[in-house]
């Protein structure tokens, strides 16, 4: 690594270690800080911005690795500040020890610019050229492990083995899944097509630079999330309602396939890029701003898809900020809300009419529970299990519904976890 190479990163360091710490001290979600007109990311340049956000992100999925590298050549943990220079400077040598010089260079300049870090520039020299000097800072460190709050009820729903192998899943990038749009094929080298008809890709290339990009023909959605439409099966002409739409992804899914959608979320700011990609992408759908607690159609759909709010916590292997956050003290307001909107939307079907419930979570209370309680609570309510080819039979819940975990497709990258149910109305 040359000298103008070094300073030429320090921008995108900079960068990453603000994101690292929004989260880890003022509890943030990196995809928010990440996106902010005003933050770390928002002067750098499309490439240093890519590079910011794997480095902050790549960090935080394997802090506990960083920490535990760190751990044999620190007395003391040192000032947070210059604690995160020492986690994000081990996870660049974890990814590139040829270029060991240059990252302990740049770590030293990084912890300088921090408040009192010029009397902690020489324990970070030496700190990171003894990493550097064993090889594999990770070599010999457990993988990371979900924090209690969550992984007690994940050994508790599925068993330690199966808890063990979605945090092997968690600790691995998630590869970039792409949902294609009606009679649309683009050449994409290197991409794989999954079992649903996905195309991945392992790595995540710039994504406006793909074929097929600027002419609509796909756009940016995990495997798991693409199931939920064809669990709801829907036919041309259709009036459906996504109902939690953004950022839409359902939504030109639903178009796609020629239903007659109306996307209703409450925030703006998501439904504009949806809006964005409703544009792109060529398809039409009723965009409605507006709380689904109060608002009211005037007239009755079809079939609805409820992507209701979550925990999210099936997405950390994308979203690796997830366990360092405080989610799990508002889980049950989630789950009171998910029981409002369920309620509510079953009131807006046609007789016969049918709705997807799904949750981007791993935890029982807001997928297998939330049916079992639905069920109680409404006798005229029956479910449809999966009639999809590429489902397997070990993904089917007793109740009929669809559980989805980090750890199926493994061989193949894996998926978001989620539940997914599919219910008609009498």
């Amino acid at each position: 690594m040359t000298q103008a190479t070094e300073r030429a990163g320090l921008s995108a360091r900079k960068a990453a270690l603000q994101l690292i710490g929004g989260v880890l001290a003022q509890g943030e979600r990196l995809a928010q800080a990440a996106g902010d007109a005003k933050g770390p990311l928002a002067k750098l340049s499309p490439a240093d911005r890519a590079r910011a956000r794997r480095l902050a992100t790549e960090t935080l999925r394997h802090l506990a690795q960083c920490d535990a590298a760190l751990a044999p050549f620190l007395r003391k943990v040192p000032p947070v500040e210059v604690h995160n220079v020492l986690r994000l400077a081990v996870l660049e040598l974890s990814l590139e020890p040829a270029a060991a010089h240059g990252i302990v260079n740049a770590a030293v300049s990084l912890a300088r610019a921090e408040r009192g870090g010029a009397a902690m520039a020489g324990l970070v020299n030496a700190v990171l050229r003894k990493v550097a000097a064993t090889g594999d800072p990770f070599a010999g460190t457990a993988l990371p492990t979900l924090p209690e709050w969550l992984r007690s009820p994940l050994v508790a729903a599925y068993g330690s083995a199966a808890t063990v192998a979605i945090e092997m899943a968690h600790a691995q990038a998630a590869p970039l899944d792409l949902t294609l749009k009606a009679d649309k094929h683009p050449a994409m080298p290197g991409a794989i097509v999954l079992p649903n008809g996905s195309l991945r890709l392992a790595d995540a290339p710039q994504i406006s630079a793909l074929p097929g990009y600027a002419a609509g023909d796909w756009w940016v959605q995990d495997a798991a999330a693409a199931m939920a439409v064809p669990l709801l099966a829907p036919l041309p002409g259709e009036r459906i309602l996504d109902l939690c739409a953004a950022p839409g992804g359902k939504t030109m899914q639903l178009a796609s396939a020629g239903a007659r959608v109306t996307a209703l979320d409450q925030s703006e700011p998501r439904l504009r890029v949806l809006r964005e990609n409703l544009g792109r992408t060529g398809l039409q759908a009723e965009v409605v701003v507006a709380d689904a607690l109060h608002w009211q159609p005037t007239a009755a759909f079809d079939a609805i898809l409820l992507d209701a709010p979550c925990s999210a916590t099936g997405t950390i292997r994308r979203h690796p900020d997830l366990p360092h956050l405080a989610g799990h003290e508002s889980l049950e307001a989630l789950i009171g809300l998910q029981k409002a909107l369920l309620a509510r939307a079953l009131t807006w079907l046609k007789p016969g009419g049918r709705l997807v419930f799904c949750t981007c979570s791993l935890l029982p209370g807001e997928g297998e529970a939330q049916l079992a309680w639905l069920l109680a609570d409404q006798p005229g309510l029956s479910v449809e299990p999966p009639a999809l080819a590429w489902v397997q039979t070990d993904w089917i819940t007793a109740q009929g519904g669809l559980r989805l975990r980090p750890d199926h497709w493994a061989e193949i990258g894996g998926m978001d976890g989620f539940f997914m149910v599919k219910l008609r109305i009498a």
